[in-house]
């Protein structure tokens, strides 16, 4: 059938992944009268974008086949990643912040990618070199459009986005004369890759191996970096960031749907959630919670690009995610 839409769970679940930001997005152009509200709202959605990534430790320790595919590096990889956290932060905070920053950045458009190539393959689509390519050159406008924008310093300051996000973003907006000197190619170049994609998807619905579930996604995300660079870039941001932490729990949960009963999944993100809410509260707002964010959130973007890779064939329930998807 042309345009044939494969979903990865349904329409109306995968419908709502793919409008997942527009929530966030929202909420924050809903409280940009009231600071108390839009503060506490990001408060909340920094919360909940951490929730998400200790979730990759059961997933790889409590998973006795997945464990032992790489145990040398499950073992080891939190060891190091602790000292090189340490290491960092004796030579400078802001350097970790951006290293942190830029990484998450990438691993959460890596994701997005992700979902792009379980489209893809269903469709019988094997090369996603072009929609990788269209995906981080929408990014780049988007992290150089803020970069520019002279008001950026000013929203950082009034934001309470965290010390580790604060530094990052500084850093972003101290680099204003490059961003601004390479925005407008980084426009062109965006503009001819996206116009290379509509062609291509011209000529598989005509084929009859388009998939709607995939264009969908790309679109919503084409929406949700235009929010950002034409009208709020907290909000499109903030999209960003709360939709990846849906993604997530929506992918986790499919993969151990194969697995256990819905009763047994969510005994399982019920014991995590009540985990996380006790570390929570013992350790917010101190120097522990933001090793805990630097510490669960390097294990997170490292133990993803591996543990999401799979050589099973196109259409299968779970095909390579997150970070580092092979193409």
């Amino acid at each position: 059938m042309r345009g044939q839409a494969t979903w990865i769970r349904s329409a109306r679940a995968d419908t709502g992944v793919a409008l997942a930001w527009i929530p966030f997005a929202l909420a924050v152009a809903a409280a940009r009268s009231d600071g108390r509200s839009l503060a506490a709202f990001l408060e909340a959605l920094s919360l909940f974008s951490f929730v998400h990534q200790p979730l990759t430790l059961p997933l790889v320790y409590g998973d006795e086949s997945q464990f032992a595919a790489r145990r040398r590096l499950f073992i080891w990889a939190p060891l190091v990643l602790a000292g090189v956290i340490a290491l960092g932060l004796t030579i400078s905070f802001t350097l970790v912040a951006v290293v942190g920053g830029l990484w998450n950045m990438e691993h959460t458009l890596m994701q997005r990618y992700g979902f792009v190539r379980i489209y893809g393959r269903r469709a019988g689509q094997e090369d996603g070199h072009v929609e990788r390519t269209m995906l981080l050159c929408w990014l780049v406008v988007t992290l150089l459009s803020v970069a520019a924008d002279s008001r950026t310093p000013e929203r950082i300051a009034s934001l309470p986005l965290g010390r580790v996000n604060s530094d990052a973003l500084n850093v972003l907006a101290s680099w204003r004369p490059y961003a601004t000197a390479l925005l407008l190619p980084s426009v062109v170049a965006a503009a001819a890759v996206t116009i290379r994609w509509i062609r291509s998807e011209r000529a598989r619905r005509a084929s009859g191996t388009a998939n709607n579930a995939k264009v969908l996604y790309l679109a919503s995300t084409a929406a949700m970096f235009t929010w950002a660079v034409l009208v709020d870039p907290v909000a499109g941001l903030a999209g960003y960031a709360g939709a990846h932490a849906v993604e997530y729990f929506f992918i986790v949960d499919h993969r151990l749907s194969s697995k256990r009963t819905p009763s047994s999944r969510r005994r399982f993100f019920a014991g995590y959630l009540t985990l996380f809410g006790l570390l929570y509260f013992v350790a917010f707002n101190t120097e522990v919670w933001t090793l805990c964010v630097l510490f669960f959130g390097g294990l997170h973007f490292l133990f993803d690009g591996f543990i999401w890779r799979s050589r099973k064939p196109a259409g299968s329930a779970v095909q390579p995610m997150a970070a580092n998807v092979n193409a």
